[in-house]
């Protein structure tokens, strides 16, 4: 059977698969399109398992907002090329629409089935690197920020008694740019009781060899220590670290909310907050 440039473009446009592939896949079937697309489908899983193993250094992060749920997903990829394309910007979507729809708290197998159908299409390995999920309650809200297209994405969430305090846009402003602060800062734990105490207690521990040979007081050396651990809970807690988006008094993200509810009359908390870095 003749193989024509229009059954290699329909073949195309239904399979994403090269065209030199599309016109082989047909001729291996004889015209049929069904045994076309099946036979492209075996081809491109069958090189999945060959590149299982090359390194997945770029590509993009993806969220999505619901509205009782919120979802981020690392995607990888090997070539930040293909981190640029637009089906593999789809494939992110589709994943954080599937863990919406789902409710799902992390990567599923139907997401990886996504992966792998690229991976067949595009021949290049990819993987699902982080998946995150913040519930959202109903008085609770997320806010979104995703940075150089996708290179690194943000969720913060809120709570407040009265959920009416959401629809504002100074509250709006505040949680976008709370979100922007996250991308910039890159805090570690939302705030000091969220730090393990095994942690804690390695940082007091070094603080405490530094300043061992001063000659001060014990009472004193004490104060120096807790001095050191308030100072790196200010460089990695979000509420103590000071805001790198707008601020001109040097308030921390604890004391602007503060500021924020008093202006507002309002209790809104920050809850939580989920970062990811494409590729990391």
């Amino acid at each position: 059977m003749e193989i024509t440039m229009e059954m290699v473009k329909k073949l195309r446009e239904e399979t994403h698969a090269g065209i030199m592939d599309c016109k082989k896949a047909l001729s291996q079937s004889n015209g049929d399109f069904a045994g076309a697309a099946k036979y492209l489908k075996e081809v491109g899983l069958a090189a999945v398992e060959k590149r299982a193993d090359r390194a997945t250094e770029e590509g993009r992060i993806t969220f999505a907002i619901g509205d009782k749920m919120a979802v981020m997903a690392n995607v990888t990829c090997e070539t930040d090329f293909v981190a640029r394309n637009a089906e593999f910007k789809k494939l992110g979507e589709e994943i954080c629409a599937l863990g919406l729809k789902n409710g799902s708290r992390e990567a599923t197998p139907e997401m990886e089935e996504l992966v792998k159908g690229l991976i067949a299409t595009i021949h290049e390995n990819m993987g699902i690197k982080k998946y995150a999920a913040i519930d959202i309650p109903a008085n609770g809200y997320v806010s979104g920020y995703s940075h150089a297209d996708g290179n690194i994405g943000v969720l913060v969430s809120f709570e407040a008694s009265d959920r009416k305090v959401f629809d504002s846009e100074a509250f709006k402003t505040l949680a976008f740019n709370t979100a922007m602060h996250v991308c910039a800062a890159d805090p570690l734990y939302l705030d000091a009781q969220s730090v393990p105490k095994a942690y804690e207690e390695e940082q007091l521990s070094i603080f405490k060899v530094q300043v061992a040979n001063m000659g001060k007081p014990e009472k004193v050396l004490e104060g120096i220590v807790r001095g050191k651990l308030n100072k790196h809970y200010s460089e990695i807690c979000l509420m103590n670290q000071v805001c790198q988006v707008y601020n001109d008094d040097g308030l921390t993200i604890a004391q602007i909310i503060a500021k924020f509810n008093k202006d507002n009359s309002s209790d809104v908390k920050l809850t939580g907050f989920q970062r990811m870095r494409a590729g990391a």
